[in-house]
């Protein structure tokens, strides 16, 4: 007992689930950082790919196996009307309203790209965007809802 004397003991305990809006934005902060990447990766001069795991059923064992397949991962970021540069934050088909009324971030070059990506990232870690990310999700839910005659 002398060994447990010396620990400082606590009532604390693992929760059981992660809350809702936590996973929600792990989700966007991967994308983000996906993003992040083709990003680089077009500067660089190359191509990005995300990993993913691809399930499918042999036709002649009938056995289920598992691939590591390429995602191809779509730009965030587009020439605006005026000729800029603007990146618009997705949560899966839905653009985020980042501010009321405003959908786009308006960026001077490709050079700013990569650290307006990470400090969205940071944003959404932070739980700056929790009621744009709750908004966008009601909306996609409804999406997947039976139509009741």
């Amino acid at each position: 007992m002398a060994t447990l004397a010396s620990l400082k003991l606590a009532a604390s305990i693992k929760p059981v689930r992660m809350p809702t809006i936590v996973g929600q934005r792990n989700k966007l902060a991967k994308r983000l950082w996906e993003q992040a990447e083709l990003a680089k990766a077009q500067q660089a001069g190359s191509t990005f790919f995300a990993p993913k795991l691809r399930t499918f059923v042999e036709q002649d064992t009938g056995l289920r196996k598992q691939i590591q397949v390429n995602k191809r991962i779509r730009p965030w970021w587009f020439t605006a009307d005026n000729g800029r540069l603007a990146l618009s934050v997705r949560y899966g088909s839905k653009v985020l309203e980042l501010a009321k009324g405003k959908f786009s971030i308006e960026l001077a070059s490709e050079k700013d790209l990569v650290t307006t990506l990470e400090l969205i990232k940071a944003a959404v870690l932070q739980g700056e965007l929790d009621t744009a990310i709750t908004a966008a999700s009601t909306k996609l839910r409804a999406g997947f809802e039976r139509r009741r005659a």
